[in-house]
């Protein structure tokens, strides 16, 4: 009797459109467990997204890409909330005082949240911004991008977890 590794077994189904699902659930590791408290006092958890998309984008009021990319990221959320799409701006390193001063000339719709105020920060440190992590319906970590990519770039992104233009 020949046995199949996974990964043959995954390729020799491959055809009927089923290995990126499989292939998907059995690569995703979950998502470590977080908390997060938005300017607003919404508050986040593993257990409050469940069943939703969570989209975290990481941003200083002063990375340039980050601002490039802030009306991608706008336009995004604002067009797949509907279909379960969570995105929280964790604001990276600094002071509420600076970041409300931001958001008066430069308001956002999606929920922002200070890097004092979350534990998302430390989990997926980073030196370089904007960097975006997605959390997928069931808790697991569907994908990851560093830098700005624009409105495509998230398109691609959202695409990993089903969500996508009709």
């Amino acid at each position: 009797m020949h046995l199949f590794s996974r990964r043959a077994l995954l390729s020799s189904i491959s055809g009927a459109g089923i290995t990126s699902t499989l292939a998907g659930q059995d690569a995703r590791e979950r998502a470590p467990n977080f908390w997060a408290k938005t300017l607003d006092g919404d508050r986040y958890t593993n257990d409050t997204v469940k069943g939703k998309v969570l989209l975290v984008q990481f941003w200083t009021t002063w990375c340039q890409y980050c601002r490039r990319d802030q009306p991608s990221v706008e336009n995004i959320s604002d067009e797949f909330k509907d279909k379960g799409l969570i995105v929280l701006a964790v604001n990276v390193g600094e002071p509420k005082k600076k970041v409300r001063k931001y958001l008066e000339d430069s308001p956002r719709s999606c929920k922002i949240v200070l890097m004092e105020d979350t534990n998302l920060a430390a989990m997926f440190a980073t030196k370089a911004y904007p960097l975006y992590v997605l959390i997928d319906r069931d808790g697991s970590l569907a994908g990851r991008q560093s830098g700005a990519g624009g409105e495509n770039g998230l398109r691609r992104l959202l695409a990993k977890v089903g969500i996508a233009a009709e």
